[in-house]
């Protein structure tokens, strides 16, 4: 029986590895089985904001091994469980429990109340890791090098400036080493005092977003997940420590523990034509240390 509470979840904590038991097995359609576990240190895409997709593992029972295809968010609110692009509601929702179901294929050899090893891909993590804290990195900077395009008062960011990210973000999705974000620059945005000739220059722009993340990434400041309990439905904030100030962004994904960890991030942009304005693709690519 799934805990009223939803899964525990350890990856915001950086584990590769953890124990849990089986509490519900269902069908996930397409010949697939859902595996739900009280516990998983593994990560699923959310259903909300699918910005990192899932980690890679396995399950082990015993001496078997079995491959994890996919993870994703799964809710209930009674009896029926319902899975990924199929939850109506945001993770987290009052009256709903959240859970990490595990995709396998065909019919899993597992049941309820069976004690189940969860491994993941370290070396698939830590790009997806570096990736996500870059992503972040890169926004803020953003946000910085735009500054002095906006002709009114904006809604700040995390450090202070106009939150051009927040405002114009349509997708966001990270990959391994890297990230791709696309924002809308339209009559909204207009409206609001944002000035589009700035993007007339992009690698000027380019360039003054790689000049900010090459010197936060030259202070090496810790980066922590900040919980506000242990299970998928609470909320988590990725905080870094950068020159002067803390950055506190929510997050639900993970993250390298230090900037340390990464040697280099640049960004690329470009730049196309869209119904009532343009889109503005930004492409962060990661060294890591």
């Amino acid at each position: 029986m799934i805990p009223e509470a939803g899964t525990v979840i350890t990856y915001p904590a950086g584990d590769t590895a953890s124990r849990g038991t089986v509490v519900h097995v269902a069908d996930a359609g397409a010949g697939r089985t859902a595996v739900v576990l009280d516990r998983t240190a593994f990560h699923p895409v959310d259903t909300a904001w699918p910005d990192q997709p899932a980690d890679r593992g396995a399950l082990r029972i015993g001496g078997t091994a079995i491959e994890v295809v996919d993870a994703v968010v799964g809710a209930t609110q009674g009896d029926t469980l319902v899975l990924g692009a199929d939850v109506p509601v945001r993770t987290g929702t009052e009256g709903w429990t959240f859970v990490v179901a595990h995709i396998v294929e065909g019919d899993a050899p597992v049941a309820e109340g069976d004690t189940v090893e969860v491994t993941v891909d370290p070396d698939h993590r830590a790009a997806l890791s570096a990736g996500h804290t870059a992503c972040h990195l890169a926004s803020l900077a953003l946000d910085a090098a735009l500054a002095g395009a906006w002709r009114k008062d904006a809604p700040t960011d995390a450090l202070g400036a106009p939150a051009f990210d927040a405002l114009a973000i349509q997708q966001s999705r990270i990959v391994p080493d890297g990230s791709r974000d696309a924002y809308r620059i339209g009559k909204s945005l207009r409206r609001k005092g944002f000035d589009p000739s700035v993007l007339d220059d992009l690698v000027g722009l380019a360039a003054r977003v790689d000049e900010q993340l090459a010197d936060w990434i030259a202070g090496g400041g810790a980066v922590r997940i900040d919980p506000d309990g242990d299970t998928l439905a609470d909320r988590r904030n990725w905080v870094c420590e950068l020159p002067g100030a803390d950055a506190r962004i929510p997050c639900g994904g993970t993250h390298v523990p230090s900037l340390g960890d990464l040697a280099a991030a640049t960004v690329s942009f470009t730049t196309t034509e869209v119904e009532g304005g343009l889109e503005l693709v930004m492409t962060t690519t990661v060294e890591r240390a």
